[in-house]
């Protein structure tokens, strides 16, 4: 549960593959302020940031760029194939990517942005769902989310399996979620159920924020 005032904040995770990215749009399109946990991944991990000093103390210098950025391909190549070095990375950069997305969260309420939909992939594994009052999880058929994978991060099968393999199950996601939304390429009946579940979270937030008092004798 989120500790900042008058905030809700709806997370959004799911399978690799499955689109999260059209439901974020949605809910970006019905007013809800947006951060994305790749794009904090990518901050914390910047050159000169200390969490990029961790990962390369640990996992050698072969981690970095000759300019000194972080060499995503190798360290996926690392990761990826060995859980425990994954799990390991997860322990270095998870603090850093809560104390930012914490910062975020804060900064659009002091705008007055209350409505916030936090779009993480590793919602659970770095326990960001702590801090969520409302956990939505999008899930798609494995063959079509290795499509999109491949095409996506232009991987092969094999490497696009092996990050599938790497997250957790299906059943995982619908037993700790408050709504799942399948996404098997049928754009028009996602948008439609995305719209739908977000106007139901803005009126949970409204009906939160301005109780009906009962009068009665």
């Amino acid at each position: 549960m989120n500790v900042f005032e008058g905030v809700m904040v709806v997370g959004l995770t799911g399978q690799t593959g499955a689109g999260k990215s059209t439901v974020s749009k949605v809910f970006a399109e019905n007013g809800f302020a947006v951060i994305d946990a790749d794009v904090v991944s990518r901050i914390v991990v910047e050159k000169g940031k200390p969490c990029l000093a961790e990962i390369s103390d640990f996992f050698g210098s072969g981690m970095l760029t000759p300019e000194g950025t972080l060499d995503r391909k190798a360290l996926a190549g690392v990761v990826f194939r060995d859980k425990t070095k994954l799990e390991t990375l997860n322990t270095i950069i998870y603090p850093y990517i809560t104390r930012e997305i914490l910062r975020q969260i804060k900064e659009h309420s002091a705008n007055g942005e209350k409505l916030i939909l936090l779009d993480a992939p590793t919602l659970f594994e770095s326990r960001a769902d702590d801090f969520c009052d409302i956990i939505i999880s999008v899930l798609a058929d494995e063959e079509i989310r290795e499509e999109r994978i491949v095409k996506r991060d232009s991987l092969t099968h094999e490497e696009a399996r092996e990050r599938m393999n790497s997250q957790l199950g299906e059943e995982f996601f619908v037993s700790h979620s408050d709504f799942t939304i399948t996404n098997n390429d049928n754009i028009d009946t996602v948008y439609g159920i995305s719209k739908e579940v977000s106007d139901k979270i803005k009126l949970l937030h409204s009906n939160r924020m301005n109780p009906v008092l009962e009068v009665g004798g």
